[in-house]
């Protein structure tokens, strides 16, 4: 829970603080740091929450722009063409295999 920190080093850092805020102002000041540590998670919660749906309605975006405009459940009457890559062959007269 504490990272790399042992058991030792844990009561040195609650006996120091003790000394330091003193037995009345310590419960006062461990309440205020969890609140503040519960706001902080809520607040990387709903910052995580807005970041995912602002990626998922990119996504949807990218998506929509990418597959053409036709209604839903409309079967498209164009065939599909599969671009073939051009072949070079190797002629006499091509530079690169003259001498």
């Amino acid at each position: 829970m504490f990272g790399s920190l042992g058991t030792t080093e844990i009561i040195f850092i609650l006996v120091i603080a003790l000394i330091i805020f003193g037995p009345r102002k310590l419960p006062q000041l461990g309440r205020t740091i969890g609140e503040s540590l519960a706001q902080f998670r809520r607040a990387s919660e709903d910052f995580k929450r807005s970041w995912e749906q602002e990626i998922t309605m990119e996504e949807k975006r990218l998506q929509s722009s990418a597959s053409p405009a036709s209604p839903r459940g409309a079967v498209s009457t164009e065939p599909s063409v599969t671009p073939t890559p051009a072949v070079h062959t190797e002629t006499e007269e091509d530079p690169r295999f003259s001498a």
